[in-house]
């Protein structure tokens, strides 16, 4: 949880930098991009406390993926914004990656108390 905030906290700094603080269009579009997924994969986290406590145990492994692929996917993203070299974006794609593995284990993870239990 304390990840998911920060992830959070740093995603609002983010955007409200590309917003406010970044003229030149395609580093704000990286910025904007690496932001709204970050925000939405900290949130992810968040939900994943919601399904553990109904009774998705295996959704504690779904953060697991999302905090790294925010790394990769937003991280990689926000350094070309600043700067660093194109090349970078190539790494991007393993980030998304990593948010599709947690997708999948939360759906997963969910199915388990989507079933009536005996």
């Amino acid at each position: 949880m304390t990840l998911a905030a920060l992830v959070g906290f740093l995603s609002v700094a983010f955007g409200a930098f590309a917003a406010h603080g970044v003229a030149e269009p395609y580093a704000r579009g990286l910025l904007e991009t690496g932001s709204r997924y970050a925000f939405m994969h900290a949130m992810a986290t968040v939900a994943c406390a919601v399904f553990i406590e109904l009774g998705a145990v295996r959704a504690r492994h779904a953060p697991a993926l999302f905090l790294p692929g925010v790394v990769i996917f937003s991280g990689s993203l926000f350094a070309m914004a600043f700067g660093a070299p194109r090349w970078l974006g190539a790494v991007t794609p393993l980030g998304g990656l990593l948010f599709l593995g947690g997708w999948a284990v939360l759906a997963w993870s969910a199915a388990a108390i989507d079933r009536p239990r005996a």
